[in-house]
């Protein structure tokens, strides 16, 4: 809205969202924005921006910095370069810190100076000239680091040796899982979901409603199960070519087992396990009880792996290397839950993950229609753990789904 807004005024020439935001963090403390205008244009800008109707304070406005907190309570700083510079800025107020420390400490090697302004020959009498964010990453002999990578988790090294993968993105989801319809809890019936799949260009959905146990999520018995089953079957002829798949958010109790007896688990397409009570145990139980849950031979997937709520609860305790450790030996998904209360699993594990190997599905958790779009925050942190399409379930188009799911039921 705030970037929208900005985009109407004939003034700005280059324009970008910069800092934590661009890195697709799973939290930030304020929004960074880069513009580019001509030098007698900045103040003319920076009274525009000030104008927007969703700013509450301006604490700070110069001809180079514009400070606001806007009325929902995030602070807002716009910054205000010249052309030649915004290259060099966008990537210095994109950061990391530590990125950025490790970035200069390269230049410095190779004979330059680097900081916001340019790139210089160390006796900044002579400019290197970059057009692009690209360019100045090329001028260092560094494939180019997409911002959700700079975290100094071994992404230059990568970048040197030519080894950064192709992240996953957006456009390559093929549908979506962990979608609750009005059996449970959600808010739409199954053929509603399914439409607006299939208006947002997706191929195929999996609904997963919560199993029997949930009785505060309205959670599905086993005659109601067979119901839904039989309503799907009708769905999938009616809306064909497109494919709903029958899926479970089954309940891991405490002990590690399952809510539903294990003919009951064959019948759905997929499994997802999730941890919804007694969240304290100890972590050499809640490790258990989670491991065991990944060893059954119905389970597909784990979904949010830690149960956090961010800024509101704590991951559980839990030893997720043991956890990774499992998902692998028995071929299991660890989902990246895109509700943006979640983010589970922390991109920190999904780059453990990834390079184990460890396929994750990115689902949105939706529990309305609007939730559906939940999976781009999803994709964010995919890409903060590397993630590259091969290792994306719902990447697949629906035939190689139905035999992935195939697999568990040999």
């Amino acid at each position: 809205m705030l970037l929208d807004y900005l985009k109407k005024s004939a003034f700005v020439k280059r324009i970008s969202i910069a800092g934590s935001l661009r890195r697709r963090r799973e939290t930030i403390k304020d929004i960074d924005i880069l513009v580019t205008c001509e030098d007698k244009n900045r103040q003319a800008l920076a009274d525009f921006f000030t104008r927007f109707p969703e700013i509450d304070t301006v604490t700070g406005k110069g001809q180079t910095k514009v400070s606001v907190v806007l009325k929902n309570g995030m602070a807002c700083d716009l910054r205000i370069v010249s052309d030649d510079a915004f290259p060099f800025a966008l990537q210095y107020f994109t950061g990391s810190k530590d990125h950025n420390t490790v970035l200069r400490h390269r230049a410095k090697q190779m004979g330059f100076t680097l900081n916001e302004y340019g790139l210089f020959e160390q006796n900044k009498t002579s400019f290197i000239s970059c057009s692009t964010e690209e360019d100045v990453y090329k001028a260092l002999k560094l494939q180019f680091i997409e911002p959700e990578l700079r975290e100094n988790y071994g992404e230059i090294e990568a970048a040197d040796k030519g080894l950064l993968p192709a992240l996953v993105r957006e456009s390559d989801i093929q549908g979506l899982f962990h979608v609750h319809s009005s059996y449970s809890d959600g808010s739409n019936s199954i053929k509603e979901i399914a439409e607006r799949c299939i208006e947002l260009g997706y191929h195929y959905v999996g609904i997963t409603d919560h199993s029997k146990s949930a009785y505060y999520a309205n959670g599905l018995s086993e005659e109601r199960i067979k119901r839904q089953h039989e309503e799907i079957d009708r769905l999938n002829e009616e809306l064909k070519p497109f494919v709903i798949f029958k899926g479970i958010e089954a309940d891991i109790l405490p002990d590690g087992s399952m809510d539903y007896d294990d003919d009951v688990l064959a019948g759905f397409d997929f499994v997802i396990a999730s941890v919804h009570s007694s969240f304290n145990l100890p972590e050499d139980e809640m490790t258990e009880r989670i491991c065991k849950a990944l060893k059954h031979p119905q389970v597909t997937m784990l979904g949010h792996p830690t149960g956090r709520l961010l800024l509101g609860r704590e991951p559980y305790a839990l030893n997720m290397e043991k956890v990774l450790q499992t998902a692998a030996e028995h071929h299991k998904i660890i989902e990246i839950n895109a509700n943006p209360y979640r983010l589970d699993m922390d991109w920190r594990w999904g780059i453990k993950a990834a390079q184990s190997g460890i396929m994750t599905s990115i689902n949105p958790d939706a529990h309305q229609l609007e939730g559906l779009s939940d999976v781009r925050f999803g994709v964010g942190i995919a890409r903060k753990a590397w993630y590259t399409k091969a290792l994306v379930l719902n990447t697949f188009s629906a035939d190689e789904i139905r035999e992935f799911f195939a697999q568990f039921k040999r």
